[in-house]
């Protein structure tokens, strides 16, 4: 995946020589835990996060410590730290900003995790796109951290099936060694090459959807104030917004019998920010379910 890899870090401006190619990020977890794991050793994750960190592990039959978030959802790093800590665990992975919260750690604190712990640091900056807050062009500076990068949000290929992990050169050796030679198919390189060369369109592709968030953000926090103790709306630095609600089902079949979907789970709903029109209907929906 040479010129992969050459695309990908010539769009991020970092040296291709730190990037690994896979097939998904989902194959890069999977990867990543089996290739710097021991059975039984334990890896950290925050709850709530992305559920497939969990389930690579328990089929490489580590042991999964899971930190729940404050109240809030943010993640405490402090607790992180004691638990990598407390626990002797070998890698802590999770994504930021969040799926599915929509909060961010800022890199501050991303830092001070990675300083603090004995562990490999696995970053899922897959929603990064939409923020400003990256490491991806600090991991030769640690000899702990990989930050898995994915073609499915900012640059919509998520049907190609294409990600990648940047890290410094030791563990990309690594990472090269272990994998499947082939991991990623002509078509997908292609694909992935023709993606990341159009760079000036991609960045103004994701500015106009920050714009678009930003105005689903404000529509919905006008509706929060307009109807008080009816829904919570949470920050968001990623391409969705996330909002608690008592009635969240109900606001989820309403949708669907008016032809929109929406994420359902449990006391919460994810929806992800769409075209000006779009966000409109998903605004107009939500304030006819309250006046309902």
């Amino acid at each position: 995946c040479t010129q992969l890899c050459k695309a990908f870090a010539d769009y991020y401006s970092i040296d291709h020589k730190l990037v690994t190619a896979g097939n998904g990020s989902d194959e890069l977890i999977s990867l990543i835990i089996t290739a710097f794991l021991m059975k039984g050793e334990k890896v950290v994750t925050v709850k709530p996060d992305f559920s497939m960190y969990q389930f690579y592990a328990s089929l490489s039959e580590a042991q999964c410590v899971v930190v729940e978030k404050e109240e809030d959802l943010s993640i405490s790093v402090d607790q992180l730290i004691t638990t990598c800590i407390k626990e002797s665990a070998k890698m802590v992975i999770f994504s930021n900003p969040c799926n599915p919260t929509s909060l961010g750690l800022h890199a501050d604190e991303v830092r001070r995790l990675i300083r603090c712990v004995n562990a490999l640091v696995v970053l899922d900056e897959a929603y990064m796109d939409f923020w400003d807050q990256s490491l991806l062009g600090e991991v030769e500076q640690y000899d702990n951290l990989i930050i898995l990068r994915t073609s499915s949000k900012a640059v919509g290929g998520a049907a190609i099936r294409l990600g990648f992990a940047v890290s410094n050169p030791m563990i990309t050796k690594a990472l090269r060694a272990v994998k499947s030679p082939y991991n990623v198919n002509t078509f997908t390189q292609q694909a992935g090459i023709r993606l990341f060369s159009h760079k000036e369109e991609l960045q103004d592709a994701c500015r106009q959807l920050i714009s678009a968030r930003e105005e689903l953000y404000q529509g919905i926090l006008k509706l929060e104030k307009q109807f008080p103790n009816r829904l919570h709306m949470y920050p968001t630095c990623t391409n969705f917004v996330f909002l608690k609600m008592e009635q969240a089902r109900e606001a989820f079949d309403f949708f669907l019998e008016q032809g929109v979907a929406i994420r359902f789970m449990g006391l919460y709903l994810r929806i992800t920010v769409g075209s000006p029109a779009e966000n409109r209907e998903a605004l107009r929906l939500l304030r006819d379910f309250f006046n309902r």
